[in-house]
């Protein structure tokens, strides 16, 4: 894999061992033209995987990130593709669902890309919007397997955008 844009285009990010299921570039590329400058934004990637959609957000100016990955065996892959990334970015070893639970801090942008075959997504969402961790005027982006169908609205969140990738889907949530 490779970063699409911004300061690091074209550096490689390796991928962990394991059951993992990273971005595609064309959806990466996609997602951050869509969600246009983010520099100076606060990035929040959810099932971090291999880190590549928090670094992706650092190259193109976001900051802080933080990357949370609960799969310890991901930890030293994770940490060498951060390596080179000059912005305040971190990583959290721990669920989603116990960071959202013990987060003290809000963001302009808030990524989840959960196990496709994992149940409970929509319960995210709602815990992510009982938990205030998004800023009033923040995005939060899941990205599904296109078989699953979602409301419009999730908590207090509403749907402001829907894009298709293959046999997949990112929706676009706002207050």
């Amino acid at each position: 894999m490779r970063i699409t844009g911004g300061n690091y285009r074209g550096r490689t990010i390796a991928c962990p061992k394991g059951v993992i299921r990273p971005a595609m570039d064309r959806m990466r590329e996609s997602l951050f033209s869509i969600l246009g400058d983010i520099e100076d934004f606060s990035f929040l990637d959810l099932f971090s995987g291999s880190g590549c959609v928090g670094i992706e957000a650092a190259s193109r100016g976001a900051s802080p990130v933080v990357l949370v990955e609960k799969d310890f065996k991901k930890k030293p892959v994770v940490q060498k593709n951060m390596s080179f990334v000059e912005e305040d970015i971190s990583l959290k070893m721990m669920s989603a669902e116990k960071y959202m639970s013990i987060c003290s801090r809000r963001f302009d942008l808030i990524y989840m890309d959960p196990p496709f075959p994992m149940g409970g997504k929509i319960k995210l969402i709602e815990r992510a919007s009982a938990a205030g961790i998004l800023e009033d005027d923040g995005t939060l982006m899941i990205h599904y397997p296109s078989e699953e169908k979602w409301p419009d609205t999730v908590g207090d969140f509403r749907v402001v955008d829907r894009r298709s990738y293959g046999r997949s889907i990112l929706l676009f949530f706002r207050y």
